[in-house]
């Protein structure tokens, strides 16, 4: 008999870091796209709200060359600073829930930020590629598995056409974390046996209903608190977290998830029917457990942080490896938020466009999941989420602002139906 030398943990994650994503599709590249006619990047902005506006100012600020030349947004009034702060034309400013595929058509826009609330995001974000644009997008990515998909599906095309995605998951792109991370991912703090996320913090801005604002004009304009809109301030905000935790993994997805969480403090009816604190334990391969939690309560601790632990030390993600190989960075620091913008313009004047589509989209998933096991109370395996949850909540292609759309009760762990938990037996479902 033939003896075979057992993986380690660390050479199993990244023997199989690839093959992990059960919703991943795959692709053969295609043909580099260039910035069409000349270097200069050419600016849409989809979403002129505070992160839009953001990210406008960094992607300029990030590289030569670049120019904001249209904007797009539901709303005529969050058009209006933008339009003044890059002189803009009128015509090319468009306003409603069909703005985005206006700017799209544009030949001279050869480059779209995405910043509308993320349940949108699914569908800007195929149009985009569809138009051969390149692409920065907020995260998350999607707020069901239905727009995870799409999302993925939309990358993989963008590799065939050789255009650049970029996520906003900043961190990925910040020297503290970048070079943290490669020590961590070379065996520095040894196998992981655990690891702890956290976004715990206060509450955030609220848009209480006006007068004569229909349904989806109010939820939008409020997005924050209505999960087909934000998916949760779970998936809206500690994606981030999460998002680092995996990449401590290798990017493999974790095989369980079991979530608890809660409405306690946010409970009038302008905080639309959202929870304020999660907390969920997500098990990696090898039976690692990691915990990850996030609260939006007013008067309680802060924490925005990750820590991951191994055999031979810990580490903080971000600057700071405590153990046998014990190290602090010493280097130079940047902005982040800008330097995200400036590593996309290079690859794709370089020729060699980002593509980080498909590794937000399954953090965004990651973070899905807590959300749904922790409003369900129910434990389950990845790969069953990712073949039987049937949960789409994908704005409808005919949606207006004036349509009605009463806002769901409260998920109630215990009594929340889980898409697809119903037809698929118990042993399964893990």
């Amino acid at each position: 008999m033939t003896h075979k030398r057992k993986l380690t943990r660390r050479e199993l994650l990244r023997s199989s870091a690839v093959a992990a994503g059960t919703l991943v599709l795959t692709g053969a590249p295609g043909p580099l796209a260039y910035a069409q006619g000349s270097d200069t990047i050419r600016v849409g902005v989809v979403g002129c709200g505070g992160r839009g506006s953001g990210a406008a100012h960094n992607c300029v600020e990030s590289a030569p060359g670049v120019q904001i030349v249209a904007l797009a947004d539901t709303f005529a009034d969050r058009i209006e600073k933008l339009k003044g702060d890059f002189n803009v034309p009128e015509d090319h400013c468009f306003v409603g829930l069909d703005a985005y595929k206006k700017l799209m058509a544009l030949d001279d826009v050869n480059f779209v930020i995405l910043a509308t609330p993320p349940g949108f995001r699914p569908i800007h974000l195929a149009e985009a590629i569809r138009q051969g644009k390149h692409v920065f997008m907020e995260k998350p990515v999607a707020v069901c598995p239905a727009g995870v998909k799409m999302v993925i599906e939309a990358s993989e095309l963008a590799e065939q056409k050789g255009l650049g995605i970029v996520a906003g998951t900043q961190r990925r792109h910040q020297n503290e974390y970048v070079e943290t991370m490669k020590r961590v991912l070379d065996g520095a703090i040894g196998e992981i046996v655990s690891a702890q996320c956290y976004w715990n913090m206060g509450g955030l801005w609220c848009h209480k209903r006006q007068a004569g604002e229909s349904d989806v004009e109010w939820q939008i304009r409020n997005w924050l608190y209505f999960t087909w809109l934000s998916g949760d301030h779970i998936c809206e905000q500690h994606v981030h977290n999460i998002d680092v935790v995996n990449w401590a993994f290798g990017d493999v997805l974790p095989e369980t998830v079991h979530g608890i969480g809660g409405r306690q403090f946010r409970t009038g009816e302008e905080y639309g029917h959202i929870f304020d604190h999660f907390g969920v334990e997500f098990t990696y391969p090898g039976d690692v457990r990691t915990i990850s939690t996030c609260r939006q309560i007013e008067g309680t601790a802060g924490n925005v942080s990750e820590r991951v632990v191994g055999t031979k030390g810990w580490t903080d993600c971000c600057g700071r490896i405590e153990g046998e190989n014990r190290w602090r960075y010493r280097g130079p620091r940047s902005d982040a938020y800008v330097q995200e913008h400036t590593d996309l313009i290079k690859s794709i004047r370089d020729g060699k466009p980002l593509n980080e589509g498909k590794r937000i989209a399954n953090s965004t998933l990651c973070a899905i999941m807590g959300r749904e096991s922790a409003y369900s109370r129910q434990q389950f395996k990845t790969s069953w989420f990712t073949s039987r949850c049937t949960l789409d909540l994908l704005p409808p292609a005919d949606l207006k602002l004036s349509d009605s759309r009463p806002v769901p009760a409260v998920a109630i762990p215990g009594q929340y139906e889980l898409p697809g938990w119903a037809q698929q037996g118990r042993r399964s479902r893990g």
